[in-house]
């Protein structure tokens, strides 16, 4: 008799511990984290949401929670403090504030734009079309993002005198609207924004004046987690990279529906300056992610010449090399 209870008891244990590689507790149950958009809503960061209606995250047995970025400097406090486990942000902007000695451990692992965005836009009639133009000006910023950070270096490089620019910072969202209304004479902002400029303009056209013609050896927007993430857990690091490099892949494709998925998901989002992003973005994406160790090393070298980052930061300290796509 007690044989056939210890037989029934190991059946009910074996029944049970199959229960739990259900979805609802087990092996087979997804991974849930948090991503950080870039720049809130917008056309650039169109590919996670597309990622997560088209079930690539799902596919790769992630649950992804995507949560509204700010700017730079915003985003990576609330990566430091867990709050996020992946980001998209600024590469720039983040390897500079780790170059000014802030300990961020933190680790890109996928590109998404090869070149920075990052530009100087205002409208015609304005007066300027040219650096120099910008002294004596106000000049619109997110607070806390990479065109506040990186515009000495431009600054110098292009001839302006920096100390003659009076900075007016306002939270992303906001910036289209400074620009139209004339509370600024121009934006530092990214050049892929231009479409919904006009559009808040009520359809003036802009004029663009990229970082990039004097800072052509930067990179702009990343995959960046904390070290605790990529070191720790490189499985989903990788998976969570495939699935949303899957998803920009499939929004420069198809940018319209991709603006339409992103309209379902963030209502507020405009459709028209979203496909405007994700076309002005597209010439300088390669949806592999690659980062090139020998480009890392020349950025980082230019951001030091220029004073921007002290001596000694190194591309594996803000680059994680063995979780890179290959080209």
């Amino acid at each position: 008799m007690k044989r056939i209870y210890a037989i029934a008891l190991s059946l009910v244990l074996l029944i049970s511990a199959c229960g739990d590689s259900s979805p609802e507790g087990g092996p087979e149950q997804k991974d849930k984290v948090t991503y950080l958009t870039a720049f809130g809503a917008v056309g650039r960061d169109a590919f996670a949401w597309v990622a997560q209606e088209k079930g690539y995250f799902a596919d790769a047995g992630i649950d992804v929670t995507i949560q509204l970025g700010a700017a730079t400097g915003e985003n990576l406090k609330v990566l430091a403090a867990g709050k996020a486990q992946f980001g998209h942000l600024d590469l720039t902007g983040t390897w500079i504030t780790e170059g000014k000695g802030q300990n961020l451990d933190m680790r890109a692992f996928a590109a998404v734009h090869q070149q920075t965005l990052v530009s100087i836009i205002t409208l015609e009639g304005s007066g300027i079309t040219k650096p120099e133009d910008l002294e004596g000006r106000r000049l619109g910023a997110a607070t806390g993002s990479v065109n506040q950070l990186l515009f000495p270096a431009y600054a110098k490089l292009a001839g302006i005198d920096a100390s003659k620019v009076e900075w007016v910072n306002a939270a992303p969202p906001q910036l289209p609207a400074l620009l139209a209304s004339g509370r600024v004479d121009a934006l530092s902002t990214f050049l892929i924004g231009a479409r919904g400029i006009e559009k808040a303009a009520g359809g003036r056209k802009t004029v663009v004046l990229p970082y990039s013609e004097y800072l052509p050896d930067l990179f702009g927007n990343g995959l960046i987690a904390t070290t605790a993430m990529t070191e720790g857990n490189p499985d989903l690091t990788k998976r969570f990279r495939d699935a949303a490099l899957k998803g920009l892949q499939y929004t420069l494709d198809h940018p319209d529906e991709a603006a339409q998925i992103l309209k379902k998901a963030q209502p507020a989002a405009d459709v028209t300056a979203a496909v405007g992003e994700i076309t002005l973005m597209a010439p300088y994406v390669k949806p592999s992610g690659v980062i090139d160790r020998d480009r890392v090393t020349k950025e980082l070298a230019i951001l030091e010449g220029e004073g921007l980052i002290k001596p000694g930061l190194t591309p594996d300290a803000v680059v994680d090399f063995s979780l890179v796509p290959a080209g």
